[in-house]
């Protein structure tokens, strides 16, 4: 099977030391031996943080996988691809669609195998729970506003919580469609107050966002 790697460390100084990327490597070769897999091309992120997927080195790993150029995704530690839940169920979602498989050798996710795919599916649970907790919370913040007499009708921008949470589905790999679909079922209101999300406002409020 043909593999790509995956490895990061969060400053610039791990980077230069190569503690840090040398135990990852090391990690990723030596399951790639021990299970003959052909290990074409490593990617890396120095001196980048963990809590979303907006990095140089992922996103070149992600589109190798998505061209179908390699069949896994390989990292020695899941926190060096996210510490996002909701990212990891972003990144599992795009490799089920295109077919390639994931990879964490220190916590038993590997989609290659029945109790590996099975463990990735748990943690994927999670993250729907932890995305269910962040919609009823957007929910919540936005009708003490409204009780608090906030106008919500016509404001410069939309909610933090609620541009990062749809900011976040984006880079992991959603559709304008379908974050406007999940917005609506969760009965999220506009920022105009109305009740029912499109595509073509989430693309406006994210340009004007940028």
């Amino acid at each position: 099977m043909r593999v790509v790697a995956y490895a990061r460390v969060s400053t610039e100084e791990q980077g230069l030391s190569g503690a840090g990327l040398e135990a990852q490597r090391a990690a990723i070769l030596a399951e790639c031996e021990r299970r003959g897999w052909a290990l074409v091309e490593s990617f890396e992120d120095v001196g980048a943080s963990g809590k979303d997927l907006k990095r140089p080195g992922v996103q070149a790993a992600l589109e190798v996988l998505s061209r179908g150029e390699a069949s896994a995704l390989v990292v020695a530690k899941l926190d060096r691809l996210s510490r996002s839940m909701l990212d990891f169920a972003g990144v599992m979602a795009s490799a089920q669609k295109q077919s390639w498989a994931l990879v964490a050798l220190d916590c038993a996710v590997d989609t290659t195998t029945p109790a590996g795919e099975a463990m990735a599916h748990v943690l994927a649970t999670f993250a729907q729970f932890e995305r269910r907790l962040i919609g009823q919370r957007t929910r919540e913040a936005l009708a003490i506003k409204r009780a608090e007499g906030v106008r919500l009708g016509r404001p410069s921008a939309i909610a933090p919580e609620l541009a990062e949470r749809i900011h976040t589905e984006r880079a992991t790999g959603a559709t304008l469609r379908q974050i406007a679909d999940m917005l609506n079922e969760e009965g999220v209101a506009t920022p105009r107050g109305g009740s029912e999300w499109r595509p073509s406002s989430l693309e406006r409020l994210l340009r004007r966002d940028r």
